[in-house]
């Protein structure tokens, strides 16, 4: 006679579904915690791409400004470099301007000169020496006749206003002329300051400066 026993394989059966129901469970929390975790990792990776790409094109965006900044200076640099030379292009030339009014000027101021001295000189007075020194400075040597003639030519270069006042007469003494006929003749030296001209107004009227000139004249003469 063959017995089973029953009461084991159902017992076998209760522990199987005891166990299976307990796990249950936990298999599903573990099921959502790694869906979680796969979310939040492909979240970081979306979001690392994006930022890398962002990243990417900002750099990219920054190398074409400093690229065109690069151009820009390089432009401005040629300009600043073409506005040096033409300052200094400006530059020379004022002062080839400004030599050639010097030496216009250095021209015309002995012609003016000469030409006020020569209309300045009255009847029986010559010239024998002209020297000219710094600053204008000019000598004149000469002889004439009468003191009288004398001070009309210092008044007479005053009064064309080209040279300052007041003309200085440097020395003049009485010399005797071997003839024929034997004569005495006044030699005289005077010391003026030449003026260019429009440096200054008209000299003084010639009645003043005769006046003064006669003054400094007859000091001067011998006694």
């Amino acid at each position: 006679m063959i017995r089973i026993n029953l009461l084991t394989v159902e017992r076998g059966r209760t522990k199987k579904k005891s166990a299976l129901a307990i796990a249950g469970p936990s298999f599903g929390l573990a099921q959502r915690l790694t869906l979680a975790c796969s979310m939040i990792l492909l979240g970081t990776g979306l979001y690392i791409g994006w930022r890398y790409l962002t990243l990417t094109r900002e750099s990219n965006q920054i190398d074409t400004d400093i690229g065109k900044a690069q151009e820009e200076a390089g432009r401005l640099h040629g300009l600043i470099l073409q506005v040096q030379q033409f300052e200094q292009r400006r530059a020379q030339l004022s002062q080839r301007v400004t030599l050639i009014e010097q030496l216009r000027k250095g021209q015309t101021g002995p012609v003016h000169m000469l030409d006020q001295i020569s209309r300045s000189l009255p009847p029986m007075l010559w010239l024998t020496e002209l020297k000219q020194g710094p600053n204008g400075e000019v000598v004149l040597d000469g002889r004439c006749t009468t003191l009288t003639g004398l001070s009309d030519f210092v008044a007479n270069l005053e009064a064309t206003g080209y040279f300052k006042k007041s003309i200085e007469i440097v020395s003049s003494q009485t010399e005797a002329f071997a003839g024929p006929p034997p004569v005495d003749l006044i030699k005289f030296s005077v010391r003026a300051i030449f003026q260019p001209p429009g440096s200054q107004g008209p000299g003084a009227t010639v009645p003043a400066a005769v006046a003064a000139a006669r003054q400094q004249t007859a000091a001067a003469a011998p006694k």
